[in-house]
C-alpha cells in the first residue's frame, strides 16, 4: 500500500518552490551577463549555484516530508492541536505541507487560525540571533565559562 501523501499531483505540491528556485537558478544560469563584464556572470553564476542548491535541498527532503506529515496527522488525529503546526508555519514549505494535512483532516478552513503562528522575517532573525548560555556539568559541578 502507498503512502497517501505520494501522488504525482501532491509532491507537485509540495516542492512547487523546488521548481521555482529551479527555474529561477536556470534562468539566471543563460542570462547572458558576459555581455556586460566577467564579474557580472561570476556573479549570476554563484547566484544560479545557490539557487540549484536549494532547489536540490528541497527536492530531496521528499522521505521528511511523507515523516513529517505522518507527525502531524497522529498529533491532531483526535483532537486539532495548533500548537503542533507552530514549527511548520516559518517556512513555504512547511506551509504547503500543512495545508495538505488539514486537507486530509477535513477542516482546511482552520488553516485560518494558524496564520498568528506565523512569525515575521525580523522576528525569526532576532530569536535566531539572541545569545545563548551553555553550562557544563563535571562531576555535578557547573562551570559557567569554561575556557577552551
Amino acid at each position: 500500500m502507498s503512502h497517501p501523501i505520494s501522488t504525482f499531483a501532491r509532491f507537485m505540491y509540495l516542492n512547487a518552490y523546488a521548481f521555482l528556485l529551479l527555474l529561477v537558478g536556470i534562468g539566471i544560469a543563460f542570462f547572458p551577463g558576459y555581455r556586460i563584464g566577467w564579474w557580472l556572470e561570476a556573479i549570476l553564476i554563484v547566484v544560479a549555484l545557490v539557487c540549484l542548491r536549494g532547489s536540490w535541498r528541497i527536492f530531496f527532503s521528499w522521505k521528511d516530508k511523507k515523516r513529517k506529515y505522518d507527525m502531524l496527522m497522529q498529533r491532531n488525529a483526535e483532537t486539532f492541536r495548533p500548537d503542533t503546526f507552530t514549527e511548520f508555519m516559518q517556512a513555504p514549505c512547511g506551509r504547503l505541507l500543512i495545508r495538505l494535512v488539514l486537507k486530509d483532516m477535513g477542516c482546511p478552513e482552520r488553516y485560518a487560525e494558524l496564520v498568528p503562528l506565523r512569525k515575521s522575517l525580523k522576528q525569526r532573525l532576532s530569536d535566531g540571533c539572541r545569545p545563548q548560555k551553555t553550562v557544563i556539568y563535571i562531576n555535578d559541578k557547573a562551570i559557567q565559562n569554561p575556557s577552551v
